[in-house]
């Protein structure tokens, strides 16, 4: 008789998503980034609003470089994710796009890319995600609590906020003010994942503020059903 799989229709880990942000850094950032992809961070996503053309490129091109290498180190992969830029996508071969206020519309997205690229949505409201374009895979909803990385003016979303954004059936990742203490509490209330920048990079350690994240997702979601979106294996 073979023995039980203990993760058998368990739902995989919520995605840990680092967004990259050259201010937030409290290191070089692409040691950062290298140390929290092998330490187990599932996707990478390059926003960068103040470089252009080919300092752009260099520089997307160089975390790309950074993140993959540290993936195959660790004996996995990681995923990269451009902000508004499609053809800096293109080029780099990226997984997917997201897209902000002032980016193509998620239709033209869709054309310009690749079938199986994933497309989301930047969001600060769970009604916005509940009338989200069919061409989109996930919602990124921010913020939840008060940023890290930066200043937030206004109320924050907070946990609540989650729950009803889940309702609708797109996969939401869960962004801003999220650290291993409120990591846990977010993914059980419905997140797909989490996207996070200050918490890695402005950490004194980037390898363990990861795998404190990471485990604090894991916790959340054992004996859980499984969904729709999932970290790349």
């Amino acid at each position: 008789m073979s023995k039980p799989n203990p993760t058998e229709g368990r739902q995989p880990d919520p995605i840990l998503c680092l967004v990259v942000d050259r201010g937030a850094a409290r290191g070089n950032l692409v040691n950062c980034v290298s140390a929290a992809v092998e330490a187990g961070v599932d996707w990478v996503q390059i926003r960068e609003r103040e470089l252009e053309g080919a300092a752009l490129l260099a520089f997307a091109e160089e975390i790309d470089a950074a993140a993959r290498r540290a993936a195959a180190h660790r004996g996995g992969r990681v995923e990269i994710f451009v902000n508004r830029r499609i053809d800096i996508a293109l080029v780099l071969g990226a997984a997917g796009v997201q897209l902000g206020f002032d980016a193509i519309d998620a239709p033209t997205a869709r054309r310009l890319l690749s079938a199986d690229a994933k497309i989301g949505i930047s969001t600060h409201h769970p009604h916005e995600i509940r009338s989200a374009p069919p061409e989109i895979d996930y919602a990124q909803l921010a913020p939840i609590a008060q940023p890290l990385s930066k200043p937030h003016e206004g109320a924050c979303l907070g946990v609540r906020a989650v729950a009803e954004a889940a309702r609708y059936g797109i996969p939401v990742i869960a962004q801003g003010g999220i650290t291993a203490t409120n990591a846990a509490a977010i993914a059980a209330a419905g997140a797909a994942g989490i996207a996070v920048t200050g918490a890695i990079l402005s950490a004194p350690d980037p390898a363990g503020a990861t795998r404190a994240l990471r485990a604090a997702l894991s916790a959340a979601t054992r004996g859980q059903p499984n969904t729709s979106l999932s970290a790349p294996v």
